[in-house]
Parts: structure tokens; C-alpha cells; sequence
């Protein structure tokens, strides 16, 4: 049985990426998180880590070494995130370690959910200029991330041929491999068909960039717009809105939650279609809900009357 350390790590991650399909910047993470770990252990390499070494004991003096080094608490969570999975993979594998419920995520206090509202959505959406190729192209994005709730890895990484802009519906793979089916409004589907009509190249990224190098020795790839270009792109247009909110593309799917939610959307059906695991995650969404039951409180209780 093997039981190096450093082997294990190794095939963790092949595990994640095979079985869990997970992205390679969460593989790149994990792989950072558990470096650390072993470095720690390790004691700069001075001697070989012993799956023993794994006890409450030693992972409570290396949060308190993460802290030291001025970690933020939800970073430090990160790291026991990444243990206890690794935990739990080589207890399935039969591997005698510490049991991964043993170890506490800390807790990160609760911050306001940031969320557009329609008025300021529309003045985010209508930042784009149109006549020009990049602006169809950035009024598509933002259409795209207020209208399916696509987080933004699930957005860079859609192909043309996977929009069905008559059915106004297609599906993605989200965190942990888990398939869902997503749905565009009729003016997220005009947008994008604008804008790719506009596109004379056959690239098959549905987002690309539009300028620099486009010869035939770019790779499909290389033209695909990144996270961090989709990041900067939303920044910019909330700068140019004045919006008072600092809006990411993860604020525009907290939008499209609450806007669901308001409309009277129930919180079960928004979960699904957020793509999310567990209904304790799309519970964040309770300002919504508890405005709502306050409606029916006053409008139905007799007291009120």
C-alpha cells in the first residue's frame, strides 16, 4: 500500500480531476493548500511525513501558523477545506487517518449579500456600446450572466455549437461535475444572436477576444476569453454605470436569484437552477424570502386586520 505522502497528494488530485471533474484552477488550489500542509509537516524537508502526523493537534498549530502569517480566516478555511477532502479520500481508499469531521472549517461572519436591483441592473446592461463588435459582444456577457445565473468558469468555458438560442435553454457541467439545465431570456438570446452574427472567424468559443493577433496559428483557445477578462469587463461597466455596488459576474447571479425570488420564484426551484448542492447554500437568499413572508404575515393575520 502506498503511503508517501508526497504520492498521495498526487493521486488525489487525479482523482478530483477524473472523477469529481474538477476545474484545473481548483486543482491548482488544492495542490497549494496541501503543499503547504506538507511543508509544514515536514519542517522545511528536514524529515519524512508520517500519515500520524495528522492529528487535531498538529492541524490546530498549523492554522495558527496560517494566521501568523496574516491568512484571513476564510482563506485558513480553504486549507482545512482541502485537508478534510483529502481525508475522505483515503479513508475510501482504506487508509487509517483522522477522521475528516473531526476537523472544524472556521467560521467566516456572515456579510451583506451584494445584489443589483432591476434599476441598476438595466444601467449596467445599458453601458455596452452597440455599434461597435466588442460592445455586442459585452451586452451578450452581461445578458448571459444576469439571465442563467452562469457562474463565470461555466460562461468562458460554452462552445457555440452548445447554444440553442430557438429553445432558449442549454446545459452546463457546474462545481463537482453536477449537470444542470440553464434558460435564457428573450433578450439574452437577441443579444447573443446579434452578436455572433456579427462574428465572421469559426472559432468555436462562444466568447472571444476581439483584438490582437486572429491568424490561422491562434489556437481555439488562445481566443477564449478568460475569468479574469470577463472580471475586469463587468468592473469596467459598473465604473461607467456609477453603480454603488463594487458588482462582479458573481454579483449578477446573486441578481438573478434575488429577481427570481421576488417574483415569487420558490427557493427549492432556485437551487436548482443556481446548480446548487445543498439548499443551506441558496438559503443565503433569505433577505428575499423573509421580506416576503412579512408581506404575508401582514396581509393574512388577523391581528392585522
Amino acid at each position: 500500500m502506498v503511503t508517501d505522502f508526497n504520492t498521495l497528494v498526487d493521486k488525489f488530485l487525479i482523482f478530483l480531476e477524473l472523477e469529481h471533474n474538477c476545474s484545473k484552477l481548483t486543482i491548482r488550489n488544492y495542490r497549494h493548500y496541501l503543499d503547504v500542509l506538507m511543508d509544514y509537516l515536514s519542517n522545511n524537508g528536514k524529515k519524512e511525513i508520517s500519515l500520524n502526523e495528522l492529528t487535531q493537534d498538529k492541524v490546530q498549530d498549523f492554522r495558527l501558523s496560517l494566521k501568523n502569517k496574516g491568512l484571513k480566516i476564510v482563506t485558513q478555511g480553504y486549507y482545512i477545506i482541502a485537508l478534510r477532502s483529502f481525508l475522505k479520500w483515503l479513508i475510501k481508499n482504506d487508509i487509517k487517518v483522522m477522521q475528516p469531521e473531526k476537523l472544524d472549517v472556521p467560521k467566516v461572519k456572515d456579510h451583506n449579500l451584494k445584489f443589483l436591483n432591476i434599476e441598476q441592473m438595466n444601467r449596467l446592461l445599458n453601458q455596452p456600446i452597440l455599434s461597435s463588435k466588442t460592445g455586442l459582444r459585452d451586452r451578450a456577457i452581461l445578458e448571459l450572466l444576469f439571465s442563467t445565473g452562469l457562474r463565470v468558469s461555466e460562461l468562458v468555458r460554452l462552445n457555440r455549437s452548445q447554444i440553442d438560442l430557438k429553445t432558449r435553454e442549454f446545459g452546463v457541467i457546474g462545481k463537482g461535475g453536477k449537470a444542470r439545465i440553464v434558460f435564457i431570456t428573450k433578450e439574452a438570446a437577441e443579444f447573443t444572436d446579434r452578436y455572433l452574427r456579427s462574428r465572421m472567424d469559426i472559432y468555436k468559443p462562444l466568447f472571444i477576444r476581439l483584438s490582437g493577433k486572429k491568424d490561422i496559428t491562434v489556437s481555439e483557445e488562445k481566443m477564449r476569453l478568460t475569468p479574469r477578462t470577463i472580471q475586469r469587463l463587468v468592473k469596467s461597466y459598473v465604473a461607467k454605470a456609477k453603480l454603488p455596488v463594487a458588482a462582479t459576474p458573481h454579483t449578477l447571479r446573486h441578481s438573478m436569484a434575488t429577481d427570481l425570488l421576488q417574483a415569487g420564484a420558490d427557493l427549492r426551484s432556485v437551487q436548482e437552477i443556481l446548480g446548487h448542492k445543498n439548499i443551506a447554500t441558496t438559503q443565503i437568499y433569505t433577505h428575499v424570502t423573509d421580506a416576503r413572508l412579512r408581506e404575508v404575515h401582514e396581509k393574512f393575520h388577523s391581528g392585522n386586520r
